[in-house]
C-alpha cells in the first residue's frame, strides 16, 4: 500500500533522510522509532508532500506521488495527523470534523466516527482549544480519518498524553484498522505504545533506518539502546 524507495531529503544543503526505503503492505501498521531529531518528522512531511523529496520515491497503492502537491495525495489516500495535532483552537469539535470533509460531496461525519471516539461526540459542541491532550489527539485522528485514506500517518500520537488516554488510543488505532482495513504508520518513541499498534519496528538514526524487526521478534533491550540518549 506504500511504497517508499531511497527516500532523499534535503534542508537546503544539508541533507536529512539518506536513501530510505520501507514498504508497508495493506492494512499491516508500521511503528518508526527514533530519538528527537533522528528524522522520523521529516520523513512523515516528506510522505505528506510538505517537503519535496531531493530524491528517490514514494507510492501509494501502485501511484506515484513523490511530485504531488499535499491535496492530490489526500486524493489519492493520504491522511496526516501531525506532531502536536494541530487542532483549531477556536472551532468545534464537530466543526474541526468538518474540516476534514472539505472537498467532500457530503459533508456530514460518518458514523463510525463517533462510534471509535464516544467523547467527541459527548463534546462535539465544545471549542478543540478546550479539550485535554488526549480529546485533541483523538480529533485529530477523526479529522484525518473521514477523508477516508488508504494510509494514515501519525507523527508522534503519544507526544504529552497520559498513560490511560494512551491505552485508548492504541485500542482505536486497532479498530480503525480492522474496521477500515486501512495501512497505519506511526512515529513513536513509546517502545509499550508501538508494541500494541504495530506488526513491524523500523528505527531510524540520523537520517537513516537502522533496524527492522517484526513485533514478534523485537528485542525491547536493543530498541531502548537506540532509543536513549
Amino acid at each position: 500500500m506504500l511504497n517508499v524507495k531511497d527516500l532523499t531529503v534535503a534542508y537546503g544543503q544539508s541533507e536529512a533522510l539518506h536513501g530510505l526505503s520501507f514498504e508497508a503492505a495493506p492494512k499491516e501498521t508500521v511503528a518508526i522509532m527514533g530519538r528527537n531529531g533522528m528524522g522520523k518528522t521529516t520523513l512523515f512531511k516528506s510522505l505528506m508532500g510538505l517537503l519535496p523529496a531531493k530524491g528517490g520515491s514514494i507510492h501509494v497503492a501502485g501511484q506515484d506521488v513523490t511530485r504531488d502537491e499535499s491535496y492530490r495525495r489526500v486524493a489519492k489516500g493520504i491522511a496526516y495527523v501531525p506532531q502536536g495535532r494541530m487542532i483549531f483552537p477556536t472551532l468545534t469539535v464537530e466543526e474541526n470534523i468538518q474540516t476534514g470533509l472539505e472537498n467532500a460531496r457530503d459533508k456530514r461525519i460518518p458514523d463510525d466516527i463517533y462510534a471509535l471516539f464516544p467523547v467527541l461526540f459527548e463534546m462535539r459542541r465544545r471549542k478543540g482549544g478546550n479539550l485535554s491532550g488526549g480529546q485533541q489527539q483523538q480529533l485529530a485522528i477523526a479529522r484525518a480519518l473521514v477523508t477516508d485514506p488508504k494510509v494514515l500517518l501519525l507523527d508522534e500520537p503519544t507526544e504529552g498524553i497520559q498513560p490511560s488516554i494512551i491505552k485508548d488510543i492504541a485500542k482505536a488505532l486497532n479498530e480503525i484498522r480492522k474496521l477500515r482495513e486501512i495501512t497505519i504508520v506511526v512515529s513513536e518513541q513509546v517502545l509499550s505504545f508501538a508494541l500494541d499498534v504495530a506488526d513491524r519496528l523500523f528505527v531510524i538514526e540520523g537520517g537513516r533506518l537502522v533496524h527492522e524487526t517484526s513485533r514478534a521478534d523485537t528485542d525491547a533491550a536493543r530498541i531502548k539502546q537506540y532509543l536513549s540518549v
